[in-house]
């Protein structure tokens, strides 16, 4: 390679690089799971990453494959499921999470889980019940 063509290729390395991109999605994703209980939105987190709401959205859906507003959903409604498993109430549960409405709560629990959430507990309780009685280990 001639001296310009090994400069070319470092300029190109360091003005196109992806690093700097995953580095923020990355980013995103950490807030997201560390401030799921929150009141987040686009907005939010496009100022805590200095990017434009539109670019963060696009990044974070080319490298998860979801939007950040999907991921928060999916991570809220995962962790009221270990909150529902150990024996918090599903309005205490919807609260912890993040939820604002009892009601968007539930209907986005069933439709992610295909049960209510007090359904979800209920099956969950007794799924531990037997599992201590008979010693029984479940996979899920």
């Amino acid at each position: 390679m001639t001296f310009y063509e090994t400069q070319i290729s470092r300029i190109q390395k360091s003005c196109y690089s992806n690093e700097m991109q995953i580095a923020t999605v990355i980013a995103t994703r950490s807030f997201i799971d560390d401030n799921f209980n929150t009141d987040l939105n686009l907005d939010v987190l496009s100022h805590i990453q200095f990017v434009s709401k539109y670019h963060l959205l696009r990044l974070f859906k080319k490298y998860y494959g979801l939007t950040p507003r999907q991921y928060l959903m999916d991570k809220r409604i995962e962790k009221s499921k270990e909150n529902l498993a150990n024996g918090m109430t599903v309005t205490e549960t919807c609260f912890a999470v993040g939820f604002e409405s009892l009601g968007s709560f539930s209907t986005l629990f069933k439709t992610k889980t295909g049960k209510s959430p007090s359904a979800f507990q209920k099956q969950q309780l007794s799924r531990s019940k037997l599992s201590s009685e008979y010693g029984i280990l479940e996979k899920d």
